[in-house]
């Protein structure tokens, strides 16, 4: 779902490391030793209400979060034998980390207590927590400990330039200051602004320098070693929301948790630890589908928060750069020392995500239609908010035209030129390749020129808008079928009932799953559906995937549409998408074989369960089921399917909070797998994720066969 850091390829996470120890046994127990009083550390003073706390296990990662007056903070431990203690703030999208060398003896923490707590370093305060923690295993050598930017961390768990960033600038590595009973890292950020602390202390264990490295010895072998945790950062800390949702949110109180920590009045985070910043795609999705159990002042904020992104010609900023991120990049662009915020517009989706997300709230929502006079006339930084809207509408209009007056595919929204990736499939191998993505150009510019409609109609424009502007934006939105149906003819792939019954017989074969179901499920008609994307030669990908949901979600399908492509998606895979562990968002059965291995179960948009494509799906399922204009036939398949998809969202159980989770087979059975918590994925899932947490908007349905979900 993200865009790598400085466009690198995904990768297998760090070097292994040098170092092994045929050391005894031991156990870390963090709590007891004070840290040097050089450090002047002060516990927090107590606020008004007690902070949010709640913890996250999966896998082999223990996750505690934290968030209280000016600290919030999500702190991981890694148990293993790839040891790791890594601390994450919204505030500026910064953190500390601790990693070490890999282990022969697996290591396993116990985390205890986590309190806030302030500190000043050279007359900076700056906002942290304290921890206390066990951990057996082997003797602990620390490898690195990282300090600054969550995006120099997430660079640095993927192995993917660190070690040249840090030749490049060494102020961001900070030296460690050692006594036997303690260790510290502390350091100002690049531009002398109060910038980061990491540190661990104890009354029973040692801190010592061998061949080079720092080791942490227990002063008994075998027995446990007792450690302080304590990390903290100098950025300007975020506004957490006091008053965020309604009572017709769903009482999921790990789900209500995460939105929490997540949600601030300058922006909503997308996830953490490894996106605790804004990102568009996943504020304007989080919004639609968290809009009916929001209060107003919270959509009113995320939708303020893109429209204070746009770039001067109305595109939508996919990510932040912010914190000590902006200061680095300002030094390698422009060889000066700024902390002013950089915004990315590589995606291309989420341009045309803005007005149909707009228009729910602002036009069909009655309690943002009562206020979006209101809002629109509201300014930010001397800019009125209907002025960003146009901008963003003006846009859309243009990059629509070519396509409307010459339904070819090389019209369509393409990536953006030397881009690899440009919607929400967004690492190298996501859509298969392609150029041209099925979503943007079938579902996501239809509806953003239908919104425009809307808007128009309902007189909204007016006071931001020339007569000729109007124009423009009227005869844009008046293509809006012809782009519907038009783009969607172009992705569609046909293939004979035997050649998918032999691609399906045969990828299940390759990784290792039955086929019985999924033949059974084929029966005799040839097969279509809408391909993930086209090559640059026009010519579709044929990977199945669950875009389609988008298109429930927001477009109007005819009946025979939705019996066919609702059909395809719901069988079971490796013929559809369903699978005991969830609905897979990518399955190449139908592609030549040497894609296969390119949508594996450890890839990041491979044939894994993405919690918030789910929620796509069940939402899109329950606005079809709404429409009263489809044959009772469609609406029986329909209600099918939803059951079939609750049941599988129910099965996952906590889990579906996750931002993404794998699966292994046995016996017949998909089970799930926490990705990347056993480093053999390309990446590693967020604990707490942004439009994770959508299902407080979407209750299960209620009837006869309905699954219970707990």
């Amino acid at each position: 779902m993200r865009l790598k850091t400085m466009g690198r390829p995904a990768g297998a996470a760090g070097r292994k490391g040098w170092w092994r120890s045929a050391a005894a046994s031991m156990a870390l127990v963090v709590g007891l030793a004070a840290l040097p009083a050089a450090w002047a550390v002060q516990p927090q003073a107590p606020a008004a209400a007690a902070p949010l706390q709640f913890r996250i296990t999966e896998g082999n990662i223990e996750n505690a979060f934290f968030q209280q007056g000016n600290v919030a903070a999500n702190l991981l431990l890694n148990s293993g034998d790839k040891p790791r203690i890594l601390v994450a703030f919204p505030a500026g999208n910064s953190g500390a980390g601790i990693w070490f060398e890999p282990t022969i003896t697996r290591v396993r923490w116990t985390l205890g207590p986590v309190t806030g707590l302030t500190h000043t370093v050279n007359g900076h305060v700056l906002n942290g927590i304290a921890a206390q923690a066990t951990v057996t295993g082997d003797t602990l050598v620390i490898k690195d400990a990282v300090l600054g930017s969550i995006r120099v961390l997430r660079d640095y768990q993927l192995g993917q330039g660190y070690a040249e960033q840090a030749a490049a600038t060494p102020k961001i590595v900070a030296e460690p200051q050692l006594t036997e009973r303690s260790v510290r890292w502390e350091r100002p950020r690049l531009d002398g602004a109060p910038g980061y602390a990491i540190a661990l202390s104890t009354n029973d264990g040692r801190f010592v320098r061998e061949d080079g490295r720092i080791a942490l010895h227990p002063d008994r072998a075998g027995e446990a070693v007792h450690l302080r945790i304590e990390a903290s950062t100098g950025e300007t800390p975020l506004t957490p929301f006091t008053d965020l949702l309604n009572d017709k949110a769903q009482p999921d109180a790990r789900s209500r948790q995460a939105l929490q920590f997540l949600s601030y009045r300058e922006k909503f985070l997308a996830g953490s630890w490894r996106f605790d910043t804004y990102f568009g795609r996943d504020t304007l999705m989080s919004l639609r589908l968290l809009m009916p159990v929001l209060q107003p002042a919270a959509v009113d904020a995320g939708i303020a928060s893109v429209l204070a992104r746009l770039s001067p010609d109305g595109q939508v900023a996919h990510e932040e750069g912010i914190g000590e991120f902006a200061v680095l990049q300002h030094l390698k662009e422009q060889g000066k020392s700024s902390a002013s915020p950089i915004y990315d517009y590589v995606m291309v989706d989420d341009d045309y995500m803005l007005p149909p997300v707009a228009a729910a709230w602002l036009l069909e929502d009655p309690r943002g239609r009562d206020g979006a006079r209101a809002f629109l006339a509201s300014k930010v930084d001397g800019q009125r908010q209907g002025d960003a809207l146009v901008r963003n509408l003006l846009f859309v209009a243009a990059s629509s035209e070519a396509f409307a007056r010459k339904p070819v595919y090389s019209n369509l929204v393409a990536l953006k030129p030397n881009a690899k990736v440009g919607q929400w499939r967004d690492s190298n191998e996501g859509i298969g390749r392609g150029r041209y993505p099925y979503d943007v150009n079938a579902v996501w510019m239809p509806a953003a020129l239908r919104a425009i409609g809307q808007f128009l109609d309902a007189g909204l424009l007016d006071d931001y808008t020339t007569p000729a502007q109007r124009t423009r934006l009227r005869a844009a939105a008046a293509s809006a079928g012809d782009w519907e149906r038009h783009a969607g003819a172009l992705f569609t792939v046909n293939l004979s009932n035997e050649r998918a019954a032999q691609q399906v017989r045969d990828y299940a074969q390759q990784i290792g799953v039955a086929d019985a179901a999924a033949l059974k499920s084929l029966g005799n008609a040839p097969l279509q559906f809408p391909a993930i994307s086209l090559d640059a030669e026009g010519h579709p990908v044929p990977v199945l995937n669950s875009d389609e949901g988008f298109g429930l979600l927001f477009g109007h399908p005819d009946a025979a549409t939705l019996d066919r492509d609702v059909g395809t998606l719901m069988r079971p895979f490796p013929a559809g998408l369903i699978t005991d562990a969830g609905m897979v968002v990518a399955n190449p059965a139908y592609a030549d074989h040497e894609v296969w291995p390119r949508f594996g179960n450890n890839a990041y948009h491979g044939t894994v369960v993405w919690a918030w494509q789910q929620a796509i799906m069940a939402a899109g399922l329950k606005r079809q089921l709404a429409r009263t204009d489809l044959p009772e036939t469609t609406r029986a398949h329909l209600t099918a399917a939803q059951t079939a998809l609750w049941r599988v969202i129910c099965a996952a159980g906590s889990m579906r909070t996750s931002e993404l989770w794998s699966w292994s087979y046995a016996n017949g059975h998909y089970r799930i797998e926490p990705f990347g918590a056993e480093g053999a994925h390309e990446d590693e899932s967020n604990a707490a994720q942004l439009w994770s947490t959508v299902f407080l908007a979407l209750p299960p349905p209620v009837g006869e066969g309905a699954p219970s979900c707990r």
